[in-house]
């Protein structure tokens, strides 16, 4: 922080001061013939201004949250990125190893599962009617468009994940996306989020599961089992709960890199206040010693790092404007005072996400960094 000696100037002479005294960074004009790469690119918008220089930040803080040893890195996503094919760009974050978990719409799942089995999505044309469009089945998603006949096919494989799972047992989101990755990896060329997690064995959430054509198709399949007179899937929710908080409390540290908002990011960033909740309200009340005695706490867990892109503004009240000083009060982050390093991007995801996982895939590579954590999930 910035440490500024206070003047009187009342009474005495008012000094002007030359910023440098203060330890205020200097700023640089962007220089293109200067700039050779995207992550020379970003260390330059970091001396800019106003959304550039929050990306530049980012870049920084996203750096040294993947390349901290102890850090498991939970990764949100919202919104319909998939469609907006942002797909690979997840896909990079995972095959790279920058992130150890992934919490996601159901939606964005989907709609990623359609490219993942090799159907296509279109540009949409402004002229024709959306009441023609859906006669003709297509679902519009502002300038681009979902085919029916691509979801119609989607189900059939999804049907067949839900056929091969046990019906004596209950299922989560995280179980459902461990079988279809099985599958993509069996039947699919194609590279998808969904395949690329079950690959690097890690987690997938899908907090709001039944808000999606997952969750749909899921209702669909236990009807058929119905009208067959056979045993429905059971789906519970709280065992993704239960794992993802039994992995949290594992770790050392945590980050969070959220595109987005919504469920995604606050079914991640809850965790925290649930293990604190364990440890107020039944660890305390059983054993009081406990709950004051221990100076490194497991059930304390605070995000260190954070990096989030999303255009909304925190005034409108909503999760995904919720700024990370915010969440220090709930206590899902790390005091920036007592070393937290937090990054927010005001803007549309599409337009930047691209350039900072660029830039920062290339600091690796010229910082020679492969990302090997050994990772205990619950």
């Amino acid at each position: 922080m910035v440490n500024i000696e206070k003047k009187k100037i009342l009474g005495g002479k008012h000094e002007a001061r030359n910023g440098f005294a203060d330890g205020f960074m200097p700023l640089e004009s962007l220089d293109l013939s200067k700039i050779k790469d995207a992550d020379e690119m970003l260390k330059a918008m970091a001396k800019t201004s106003f959304a550039g220089r929050g990306l530049g930040d980012a870049a920084d803080v996203l750096y040294e949250m993947i390349t901290d040893p102890d850090c498991f890195v939970v990764a949100t996503f919202s919104g319909a990125m998939t469609v907006a094919k942002m797909s690979l760009v997840i896909c990079d974050m995972i095959d790279s190893g920058m992130i150890n978990a992934v919490v996601s719409t159901g939606a964005l799942m989907a709609h990623g599962l359609v490219e993942t089995t090799g159907q296509t999505h279109f540009k949409y044309n402004f002229e024709y009617n959306d009441d023609d469009l859906g006669f003709a089945g297509y679902d519009r998603i502002y300038d681009t468009l979902e085919l029916e006949t691509n979801l119609d096919n989607l189900e059939k494989i999804i049907r067949r994940v839900f056929y091969a799972l046990p019906s004596d047992e209950k299922v989560c989101s995280r179980v459902i996306n461990e079988k279809l990755g099985d599958y993509l990896i069996n039947k699919s060329k194609q590279r998808g989020i969904v395949k690329s997690a079950r690959e690097k064995k890690i987690p997938v959430y899908i907090p709001a599961f039944c808000d999606s054509e997952l969750g749909l198709d899921f209702a669909l399949h236990n009807r058929r089992q119905k009208i067959a007179g056979k045993k429905l899937l059971n789906f519970d929710p709280f065992l993704d709960l239960e794992h993802f908080a039994e992995t949290i409390l594992k770790q050392k540290k945590i980050g969070i890199f959220t595109i987005g908002g919504g469920v995604p990011r606050n079914w991640a960033q809850q965790v925290a206040p649930f293990l604190d909740l364990i440890r107020y309200r039944i660890i305390a009340n059983s054993d009081p010693k406990k709950y004051y005695a221990a100076k490194n706490d497991p059930y304390i867990k605070e995000y260190t790092y954070g990096v989030r892109i999303c255009p909304e503004p925190v005034n409108w009240g909503g999760l995904s404007g919720c700024t990370y000083s915010e969440g220090v009060s709930w206590g899902k982050f790390k005091d920036p005072r007592k070393g937290g390093r937090f990054a927010e991007v005001l803007c549309d995801a599409t337009a930047v996400w691209p350039l900072l996982i660029k830039g920062v895939l290339e600091r690796m590579k010229k910082n020679k960094v492969k990302i090997s954590k050994k990772i205990n999930y619950a």
